[in-house]
């Protein structure tokens, strides 16, 4: 179907390919992007510059929706629960406690946590675990120092080692902070399921959805397919983070591999995804999970109703805060009009760190997929722009 079948104004959204390249490539603020704006299963447009359509892009954060979804196939299987304590399957955090003093070079003080972290709390990010690059606390040095975070230098399992000896932020439930919380997710995945995360994807997401250019580490036949990634700098803009193709470190191999953040994937396997989402949880006659846990996982999961600028520590996230609640793995717009961007109440979304970002609007069936490969996301407001301009463009 043509971008006119499908509601759009064709004109209006050429000015998204236009203002892309005017602002951002021909400037050298971003080396390559594409984007792709589907409506149901049809794709109103596809766009390129500078990068192959084929293109296997290190997505980052875009790895969390993916790791949700496949942690509540367990759920659906009646293998976990969401009210269930983290510690029943990490036994290892029984005694994690929450930071009351110390760090550096002071042992950290700490106190029980009025109420256990439970899945749910991994799920929304309200567990009081934190990421190193929030750099505002205590903790998130601790983690820094630890280097917890590095894949080539953890495990699964010194990774839950090295957190049970660092303290929470913060009570579970009780303050909404984008952490690793996913990554413990991807963890408890493999140990519930007693697969590698790797094989667990493989076998219950990539395959069924025929995702075959998504990978923790790309094989040697794929490898020229990635493009380079650099990471923003305030006399050059652009300062390369990683190599091209086979000399890139996504095709070495991890020995942790991320949940939160550890996938590389192209535009195509990444609208499989969404198609998926956008259809109740199947595509093409697979059902991935159900339209209800879908419904679930897209809800607002903040207690009290509250949105992210009412419960939120992070000076760090792939979210906007006006209007946008979180849901089980995504952002979730709940109040349209406080964002002060066109969208709709009931949209969910995510991003990557390396400014990449996907929405799903099931009121208008719109899908968004941006990629390209510049650190840190915030660095431009790129994603809101196009956000704007696809509705901007909408003429039903």
């Amino acid at each position: 179907m043509s971008a006119e079948d499908l509601g759009f104004l064709p004109d209006r959204l050429t000015r998204i390919t236009d203002f892309i390249h005017a602002n951002y490539l021909d400037t050298g603020k971003l080396p390559f992007a594409s984007l792709l704006i589907g409506r149901g299963d049809d794709i109103a447009l596809q766009w390129s510059s500078g990068v192959a359509d084929d293109a296997i892009f290190r997505i980052a954060s875009m790895t969390k929706p993916i790791t949700s979804v496949a942690f509540m196939q367990l759920v659906e299987q009646g293998k976990v629960a969401l009210t269930d304590p983290v510690a029943k399957y990490i036994p290892e955090w029984a005694k994690l406690g929450v930071f009351v003093a110390g760090g550096g070079n002071v042992p950290f003080v700490s106190r029980p946590p009025t109420s256990p972290m439970r899945i749910v709390d991994l799920l929304r990010h309200t567990s009081g675990l934190t990421y190193s690059f929030q750099e505002r606390s205590n903790i998130d040095a601790a983690y820094r120092k630890s280097d917890v975070e590095s894949w080539s230098k953890s495990s699964s399992q010194s990774f839950i080692d090295t957190l049970a000896q660092i303290p929470l932020e913060f009570d579970p439930g009780t303050q909404w902070n984008y952490s690793v919380s996913t990554d413990v997710l991807g963890i408890i995945i493999e140990r519930i399921s007693g697969q590698s995360l790797p094989d667990y994807f493989q076998e219950h997401i990539f395959a069924p959805l025929a995702m075959e250019d998504t990978f923790f580490s790309v094989p040697a036949g794929k490898a020229s397919r990635i493009p380079e990634c650099y990471a923003f700098d305030a006399e050059t803009k652009l300062k390369l983070f990683d190599k091209s193709g086979a000399e890139s470190i996504w095709t070495k191999g991890w020995s942790f591999n991320s949940g939160g953040g550890g996938l590389a994937s192209t535009v195509a396997d990444y609208h499989r995804f969404c198609r998926m989402l956008l259809n109740g949880g199947a595509l093409d006659g697979v059902q991935i999970i159900s339209p209800k846990t879908l419904e679930l996982m897209t809800a607002n999961h903040i207690p009290g109703g509250q949105d992210l600028t009412q419960m939120s520590k992070s000076l760090f996230s792939e979210a906007e805060m006006a209007g946008i609640g979180f849901g089980l793995g995504f952002a979730t717009t709940i109040d349209s009009a406080a964002t002060l961007t066109p969208c709709s109440t009931g949209d969910f979304y995510w991003g990557g760190m390396y400014s990449t970002a996907f929405f799903v609007d099931p009121v208008e069936d719109i899908i968004m997929i941006f990629m390209t490969q510049l650190m840190p996301s915030s660095t431009y407001p790129v994603r809101r722009e196009i956000k704007t301009m696809i509705y901007s463009a909408l003429a039903s």
